[in-house]
């Protein structure tokens, strides 16, 4: 346990981003699911950015600090985003608008790193941001969090975003049988969570699509 004033600065660095991150995430199947004719979002307040509406006392405050206290970083989740499938307007089927709304919540992640990576690759090519700067490691933190966030939630096991998804998918004669492995979700969750050796999953292509992210962007913007 490390409680150096450096770590417990990064500690709080992390919780900042996960909260947002966590934000941005819920946000996304949020609106999605209020243009798809659902305002049940709306009604319940979610339809918004600000972080107080979609997090979660102990998935996005407590277990994130002590994760980060104990030193095995930090990790957490946001309250779900509640949703009718019956009052999506018609033309859109339940599987459909499952998908589309499950998937709106890793897409914003995915958005929000774009747009972070962006920024800081035009900080660094105008001479405003050092690479040497603790902002220029905070700003890759921020990337790199998101797309695990994204890659997290993509795995196809319920209750993830990629659990509603694998459900979707599968036909509806094997639906009885999909939603008995979905008791078990929560607790697979929790081996990926908490079992370093599972970790890779979402870790490894994370850290990957950041780096061909920035390079991606730093050929657009003439950087390399």
């Amino acid at each position: 346990m490390d409680l150096s004033a450096d770590n417990i600065r990064w500690i709080f660095i992390g919780l900042f981003t996960l909260v947002a991150s966590v934000a941005v995430h819920e946000f996304g199947h949020a609106i999605v699911a209020y243009k798809l004719g659902d305002d049940t979002p709306k009604r319940q307040g979610r339809v918004t950015l600000n972080p107080i509406a979609h997090a979660d006392p102990i998935g996005t405050i407590l277990l994130p600090l002590v994760g980060g206290v104990m030193g095995g970083g930090g990790f957490g989740w946001g309250k779900p985003v509640q949703w009718q499938p019956h009052r999506i307007r018609r033309g859109i089927s339940m599987s459909t608008a499952s998908i589309l709304v499950s998937i709106a919540g890793p897409g914003m992640n995915l958005l929000l790193a774009t747009l972070v990576a962006t920024t800081h690759v035009i900080l660094v090519k105008t001479g405003a941001l050092d690479m040497s700067s603790e902002v220029h490691a905070i700003l890759k933190f921020v990337v790199v969090t998101n797309f695990v966030l994204m890659f997290f939630n993509l795995l196809p096991v319920p209750p993830l975003d990629g659990g509603h998804v694998a459900e979707a998918l599968v036909p509806y004669r094997h639906r009885a049988k999909f939603q008995e492995f979905a008791k078990f979700g929560p607790f697979i969750i929790l081996g990926f969570i908490m079992i370093p050796q599972f970790r890779w999953l979402f870790t490894t292509p994370a850290i990957w699509c950041a780096g061909k992210l920035y390079a991606g962007v730093a050929a657009v913007v003439g950087l390399t």
